[in-house]
């Protein structure tokens, strides 16, 4: 054994074998590719993502998994459909009839005697009304009557007082006529005894006209008394025909609920579920009957992310989608590589939690994008695991990242244009 230049022995057997020529030269040439590889591996450029699992939704609320609910209460009778059976609006899916046979036509019943009533005292409201013209009509006869004797008696008086002139002037003339001797003495009280009776008639006139005057006031009086006595037997039969109706229509609502023994699909979709059984369950209005899942084209995915991810993300943020069932190779960090995935756009961000510190988050498909599978592929339900795609970084920095365990870069949130109201601020 001879002692290598190295300072290792050489075992003899090593020295039988020869060496390959140039293999110290290839292995250097590993090194030095090697070296350079991961150089430009660390200088390469790293997509940073926040990942984030969930499931395909419609877009629209009204457009998700519904619940078709009892509309009263009773049992299940028929149904007309089975679960995947594909429905359209007004399209029959189940029949329930109440627990009590006789509760509608007990119902109708009371409805028939409560429009009764409600019609009868419109009636009676429209006979008050007639009789009311009428006694008006007689009140108002009766004022013009006082009127016209309010007028007679006015002339009356007005001549009474043109008698009682003439009266005064013809006694005064006698007067002075007897003073000179021209006239007898029977003159003299003959105007006396005329002046006298002007004098009463006058009173009388006066009486009459004040009777008169009276009697208009007592007219007029008695007249807004009639007005004011109709005017009450109206409102009060207008308060009685008004809680009539309104006993009416509680009692047509509840014939209208228990008549809609018939549920119907509001719209396009198809039957999950079935949830009640027919004849021997009992249900109560608003109690589940059926699951449909409507209709659409306008898919969305749900993700839900960590708390720790969520202030880095943004609305139209751009995110990269797989979806469960459709095949596809996925490169985090270079998504232009990637091979069956598709791009989204974060159109949600909730403002709280789940209750276990996840987040949800809304994505839309992105415009700008392929499209994403057909409907067929891409049910409600279907799972699906995104990415959201932050800032692009080198590879070196990333892997420094990671090792300290610092959060990834952020980009700034988009800026939004100021509203008027804020221009109107500044």
């Amino acid at each position: 054994m001879t002692p290598a230049r190295s300072g290792f022995p050489v075992l003899p057997a090593m020295e039988m074998v020869p060496s390959l020529p140039g293999a110290s030269r290839m292995a250097w040439f590993l090194v030095v590719l090697f070296t350079l590889l991961a150089a430009a591996l660390l200088l390469a450029p790293w997509q940073q993502s926040i990942s984030g699992s969930g499931r395909v939704i419609a877009l629209a609320p009204t457009e998700r998994q519904q619940t078709i609910s009892a509309t009263v209460d009773g049992r299940v009778v028929r149904w007309h459909v089975a679960e995947g059976t594909r429905v359209k609006p007004g399209d029959l899916i189940v029949e329930v009839s109440d627990n009590d046979p006789g509760f509608i036509d007990r119902l109708r019943g009371e409805l028939s005697h409560a429009r009764d009533r409600e019609e009868s005292l419109a009636d009676r409201i429209a006979g008050i009304q007639a009789s009311r013209e009428s006694a008006l009509a007689a009140a108002d006869s009766r004022v013009g009557m006082a009127v016209e004797r309010t007028r007679a008696a006015e002339r009356g008086l007005q001549a009474s007082d043109a008698t009682l002139t003439a009266a005064k002037l013809n006694f005064e003339r006698q007067e002075q006529l007897h003073k000179r001797g021209l006239t007898a003495t029977r003159s003299v009280e003959v105007a006396r005894m005329e002046l006298d009776r002007a004098v009463a008639e006058l009173e009388r006139s006066r009486n009459a006209l004040n009777a008169a005057r009276e009697d208009h006031r007592a007219t007029l009086a008695d007249r807004q008394k009639v007005e004011a006595d109709y005017t009450a037997l109206i409102e009060d039969a207008t308060a009685s025909k008004a809680s009539a109706s309104a006993a009416v229509r509680p009692i047509e609502t509840r014939l209208a609920r228990q008549s809609t023994q018939q549920v119907r699909a509001p719209r396009d979709g198809v039957i999950l579920r079935l949830l009640a059984q027919p004849g021997s369950e009992m249900l109560k209005a608003g109690e589940p009957l059926a699951i449909l899942v409507p209709d659409t084209n306008d898919t969305a995915v749900e993700l839900w992310v960590d708390g720790n991810d969520m202030p880095l993300l943004h609305a139209s943020d751009h995110v990269r989608l797989q979806f469960e069932g459709w095949p596809a190779v996925q490169f985090v960090g270079w998504p232009s590589v990637a091979v069956g995935t598709f791009g989204g756009k974060i159109t949600l961000l909730d403002a709280t939690d789940d209750g276990s510190g996840r987040f949800r988050v809304l994505v839309a498909p992105d415009p700008a994008d392929e499209p994403w599978p057909e409907h067929r592929y891409l049910r409600q339900g279907v799972r699906a695991k995104g990415w959201v795609l932050l800032r692009q970084v080198k590879l070196g920095f990333e892997l420094w990242r990671r090792f300290n365990g610092f959060p990834p870069s952020t980009s700034a949130p988009p800026t939004q244009s100021p509203t008027p109201a804020e221009n109107g601020k500044k």
